[in-house]
């Protein structure tokens, strides 16, 4: 016997069992995310169909003992046995029937399973995080509300029913409170002792029922003591105060396919920002030969283009926290997307800007360089001005990564690199 929960949630799934399967199958489903962030767009706003093994999946079920009682099968077709008789294990592990077979007789059966987007990128970015986030700013605390347990006053909305229907049934058990069927018993009594003319019996019936009618009246059904809320307590929070600098260039020397893929590696950034994270400002920032700051919609969708100076961005950058976000209460974080094409000498600047300003305020900071498609493609089978010299830089800061990004499907691989628990920058 199966025990299912079959409540539909409005989107006519069974929300409860899909969860406590996703907690159960939850080392098998994040494996098959693994796998298939290798190929998924982040612009993919369908489901993701994944692949996980049946071992350790299936639901609880009852069943009888197999070791005890007799079990009776019907085999067609039998002419060889008879009853009593033990029928030897087929050779090789089994028939057909979709199994794949080790040569030991052992298999694995695979099984498809649909997650949602949300479902998708919850598991994807559940062990990201922002790398050395600490306290600072304490005294700006958010607030949320947590259970703790009932109470006798509340709002209709927080009444609890079925704590409050057991309290009415134990008040009304203990104070001997009649049912409606003990009375309508004694009615039918009374009307019986009336047909045979029984007056003894009529009177004590009479006397016993309008007992139990004062007793019902005195005991109501439910009670105002009966009745239970759910209480909420509000809890503090402080939060952890962090700015994220996004760094685009989108010069002239940035084709459609790299501005592309700037914008991939950006949008999963503020998904990511924004799903896991209350307490962060974004802070947006396209160069050419000047840069400027810019809102979302500017940053991700507006056309221009121009000379190439990447010092202007991170001179802007520095700028913009010596004004906004004084470092004894803000996480400053950084990420920077380029072709690594730069004006002259300013990639000698940018480095120096780099290791002496911005890098010494910053808790992590990631620049990544967008090319052509992969391999032997433009700005990636070598090095550019610009990456070689923010790689003079990387060994003396432990928080600073780099990384190459030629094609869409790289995307989400890179980033997951760039921002796993204990990765690149512990």
């Amino acid at each position: 016997m199966d025990i299912l929960d079959r409540r539909l949630n409005p989107k006519k799934k069974s929300l409860d069992n899909r969860q406590r399967f996703l907690l159960r199958a939850r080392g098998e489903v994040k494996e098959a995310v693994r796998k298939a962030r290798e190929g998924r767009s982040i612009t993919d706003t369908g489901e993701e169909k994944i692949t996980i093994p049946t071992k350790g999946i299936s639901e609880p079920t009852f069943h009888h003992n197999r070791r005890t009682g007799r079990t009776y099968h019907v085999i067609p077709g039998n002419k060889e046995y008879v009853r009593g008789d033990e029928i030897p294990r087929p050779q090789g592990g089994g028939g057909q029937g979709g199994r794949e077979v080790s040569p030991d007789g052992s298999g694995e059966d695979s099984f498809e399973f649909t997650l949602t987007r949300d479902e998708f990128l919850d598991m994807f970015f559940e062990d990201l995080e922002l790398p050395d986030l600490v306290r600072k700013g304490l005294k700006d605390t958010s607030f949320s509300w947590q259970r703790a347990g009932y109470t006798m006053t509340g709002s209709p909305q927080a009444m609890s029913i079925p704590l409050s229907m057991r309290k009415s049934l134990a008040r009304r058990i203990a104070l001997h409170r009649p049912k409606p069927a003990e009375i309508e018993a004694l009615e039918r009594e009374l009307e019986e002792a009336q047909g045979r003319g029984d007056e003894a019996e009529i009177e004590r019936l009479t006397r016993e029922i309008a007992a139990k009618k004062r007793r019902m009246g005195v005991v109501p059904y439910i009670d105002p003591i009966d009745v239970r809320y759910r209480r909420f307590d509000k809890v503090s929070k402080p939060n952890a105060d962090a700015v994220m600098f996004c760094l685009m260039d989108v010069s002239g020397s940035m084709t459609e396919a790299m501005k592309d893929l700037a914008k991939r590696f950006f949008m999963l950034l503020h998904v990511f920002l924004t799903r896991r994270y209350r307490q962060v400002d974004v802070v947006f920032i396209r160069h050419t030969s000047t840069a400027q700051e810019v809102d979302e919609q500017t940053f991700f969708y507006d056309e221009e283009t121009g000379g190439t100076v990447v010092s202007s961005a991170l001179d802007l950058m520095v700028k913009i926290v010596n004004e906004r976000y004084p470092l004894d209460r803000w996480n400053v974080y950084g990420a920077q997307a380029s072709d690594g094409d730069n004006y002259g000498a300013d990639s000698g600047k940018c480095a120096s800007v780099l290791g002496g300003e911005v890098l010494p305020f910053c808790q992590y900071y990631a620049y990544v360089e967008v090319g052509n498609g992969s391999g032997g493609a433009p700005g990636l089978s070598r090095d550019s001005d610009l990456w070689r010299a923010y790689n003079e830089v990387a060994p003396s800061h432990k928080h600073f990564a780099m990384r190459k990004v030629g094609d869409p499907s790289q995307v989400l691989a890179v980033f997951h690199e760039l921002f796993k628990k204990g990765g690149i920058h512990a």
